[in-house]
């Protein structure tokens, strides 16, 4: 029987030391917040999106960055063996549209408080407001680190046999997620890749935006174009904001947005000879966290030059959308062209359609030409909105970026360059669009980190 260190009492944390307990290990975990599970608290719409009920090759198919490294992982502790852990424990799970699991209860306190009693029942010592420092360890030159212990911000130290570091990355700095595993982990002798809020709000740069703000849409399609090539497409809902759009749809848009951002600074970071430049993050020291409260401003348009285009109606093409607005047009031949358009879009659409439309709101309907009403079709089949960047880690559900999974062993989640050292969920350089990928991500990482110690 080994002593166990857990950092960090999220989802990857509390799951990584019940998974070391079941193994007959003495576990230790140890969550500077006041209560285990702060950011599964909120996740959801503080529902709780467990995991997704689809088959594990979309499972895949869903994580943006990484998804090869998953495969032990997944496989290991999958969303079937998640969904029955819980309801094992006593926490009844449904699934809603898009597969989306969550409790029937719908309340993600009841997820946290099955991960409590099963902490409790297999005897793990969970300290909460409980800072730690750093990672003690072992150091012979020449020879990896190896693991001690860990100390904590006020001084005391705590020997163990293994670590694991699950701290989270940056996302709801909020709930605790400050970066305190990136700066252990380097300690160790890791590196980190650049962060960037991801599955986050985008800031638009059209003035008309804020006048729909609270407006939801639904069945829309999303294309995202940065620098003229379209890097996504996707179909769903969306929110108009005050700044901008939000909403699930947009969410996953900003995934790759954040990653085709991610390969165009890499090429930016390349010299000729195919080397990195100076500076260029990638290995090595990294550059400082960035600042979590920082928001792009609406007036200072980002380099590349990125727009999501907006089908109003996908399930329509351009000629059947023609034929039907000329019916429209035909049923309403002397009525205004803004009293004409009602049956297209919700109230609070119109007068934005219109302007964008450059029609005369006030010409007839009849006196449209066939020149005006296809470019009017066109307009509906391509709103065009420019991307002006995205909010900040804030209103990000997750962190992109974080240790490179090159410098962790897939089949264990053990470090390469510390003995004794294990590390799971988010602030490993994963991440997946939103359904409950996030989530499965880091209860498959957690369990294969616990069980492999």
């Amino acid at each position: 029987m080994s002593e166990v260190i857990v950092i960090g009492g999220g989802a990857a944390g509390m799951m990584a030391a019940a998974a070391a307990a079941q193994k007959g290990h003495s576990v230790l975990l140890l969550e500077k917040n006041e209560k285990l599970g702060k950011k599964v608290y909120i996740t959801g719409k503080g529902r709780c999106n467990v995991t997704n009920a689809c088959g594990v090759q979309e499972l895949f198919d869903n994580v943006v960055t990484n998804p090869r490294f998953l495969y032990s992982a997944i496989y290991g502790f999958d969303n079937a063996a998640v969904q029955d852990f819980f309801e094992k424990r006593g926490c009844p799970l449904k699934v809603e549209r898009g597969n989306r699991v969550f409790p029937v209860s719908d309340h993600s306190s009841d997820i946290i408080r099955t991960l409590e009693r099963e902490l409790a029942r297999l005897g793990v010592d969970v300290r909460l407001k409980t800072p730690v420092k750093r990672i003690l360890a072992d150091r012979t030159e020449g020879e990896k680190p190896r693991v001690t212990g860990a100390e904590l911000l006020f001084g005391e130290k705590l020997s163990a046999d293994a670590v694991i570091l699950a701290c989270g990355g940056l996302s709801y700095p909020a709930t605790g997620s400050t970066g305190d595993g990136y700066r252990m982990a380097q300690e160790l002798g890791h590196t980190r890749t650049a962060l960037a809020p991801s599955l986050v709000p985008f800031v638009i740069r059209e003035d008309w935006c804020p006048a729909l703000q609270g407006l939801a849409l639904k069945n829309v399609e999303a294309a995202l174009v940065v620098d003229g090539k379209e890097i996504y497409r996707g179909f769903g809902e969306m929110l108009f904001t005050h700044f901008g759009v939000s909403g699930p749809l947009i969410l996953s848009a900003s995934s790759y947005y954040q990653r085709e951002l991610a390969r165009l600074s890499g090429k930016k970071g390349k010299r000729k000879d195919g080397k990195r430049a100076a500076g260029a993050e990638s290995g090595g020291k990294a550059a400082p966290l960035p600042e979590t409260g920082r928001i792009p401003s609406r007036e200072a348009a980002p380099s590349p030059e990125a727009c999501l285009l907006l089908d109003l109606k996908p399930a329509l093409t351009r000629e059947q959308l023609d034929k039907r607005i000329l019916r429209d047009f035909e049923a309403s031949r002397n009525r205004q062209f803004k009293n004409a358009v009602d049956g297209l879009f919700p109230a609070r659409l119109i007068p934005v359609m219109l302007r964008l439309s450059g029609i005369d709101p006030e010409k007839k309907v009849n006196e449209i030409t066939r020149e005006e009403r296809k470019q009017f079709v066109e307009l509906i089949k391509s709103v065009r909105l420019t991307v002006n960047g995205t909010r900040g880690f804030e209103e990000a559900v997750i962190t992109r970026g974080g240790i490179p999974v090159k410098e962790v062993n897939p089949s264990t989640m053990g470090s390469r360059l510390a003995e004794g050292l294990y590390l799971a969920g988010e602030m490993l350089d994963l991440d997946a669009l939103t359904g409950g990928f996030n989530l499965q991500i880091a209860w498959s990482t957690g369990w294969l980190a616990g069980s492999s110690v």
